[in-house]
């Protein structure tokens, strides 16, 4: 299996890099050699780029141990609720994660049960031990290369909203991904006044816990149609529940 995997990125990557040295050549034909890598490609995924909040500034006061730490945790909650979704992770880049889904419903749930395990592996941690997590979603046409890496407006859009634009907690997601179709029971979209190169409009995530969670086989937990609130519920507010 390893091999058969490292053998699809080499040849995918391989094909590529002959593409763009041809589409280097004087007198090349760039619209053709672009048609061809699109049908090669393209395929139509929705993009989630994740970011933990607070990660340079913390390595500076606490130490990159520590961050280490913190980055095992998440990806150790996160990713079983990435593939419990659908979801492919196709790299890690320190803190952050670039994950694609066939379909933007099932990455919408995904990020909100991915914050709702945060959420509740957050109760009565220490504010230095807590993961908060910050996520975009992009949706469309992108060039996929194997399972190595995404390329595309939605794609930089994504990771504009993820690593640069959301705060802890928040989920944003680019004006493809809204009108996409309905959102999940329990989900809702809000406009906001900001704007992203290549994605449009941007429009956020509102979601809240109802207390009801479940957890179904290997652990990991998955939102039950929550209600609708418009910030996080605190420590205090999921101990009452």
């Amino acid at each position: 299996m390893g091999f058969t995997r490292s053998v699809g990125i080499s040849a995918s990557e391989d094909r590529l890099g002959k593409l763009i040295q041809e589409r280097l050549r004087p007198g090349a034909d760039k619209e053709s050699i672009d048609r061809r890598i699109w049908n090669l490609f393209g395929e139509e995924w929705c993009v989630m780029f994740t970011d933990l909040s607070g990660f340079s500034r913390g390595v500076a006061e606490f130490g990159i141990i520590h961050f280490l730490q913190i980055i095992y945790e998440s990806q150790r909650i996160l990713i079983p609720i990435i593939e419990n979704h659908e979801g492919i992770l196709l790299k890690t880049e320190g803190d952050s994660l670039l994950v694609i889904f066939r379909k933007v419903d099932r990455a919408l749930e995904a990020a909100v049960a991915m914050q709702m395990a945060l959420h509740l592996y957050n109760v009565d941690r220490d504010e230095t031990e807590k993961v908060l997590l910050c996520v975009g979603l992009g949706f469309g046409k992108v060039l996929r290369i194997g399972d190595a890496d995404a390329f595309g407006a939605e794609v930089n859009a994504a990771s504009k909203l993820g690593e640069d634009s959301a705060k802890p907690w928040e989920i944003l997601v680019t004006e493809a991904v809204q009108a996409a179709g309905a959102p999940p029971a329990g989900v809702a979209f809000l406009p906001t006044d900001m704007e992203v190169p290549g994605g449009g409009k941007v429009f956020r995530v509102e979601y809240a816990l109802d207390g009801s969670s479940t957890r179904p086989a290997g652990g990991t937990i998955v939102p039950p149609r929550p209600k609708v609130l418009h910030s996080p519920p605190t420590a205090r507010d999921l101990k009452h529940r």
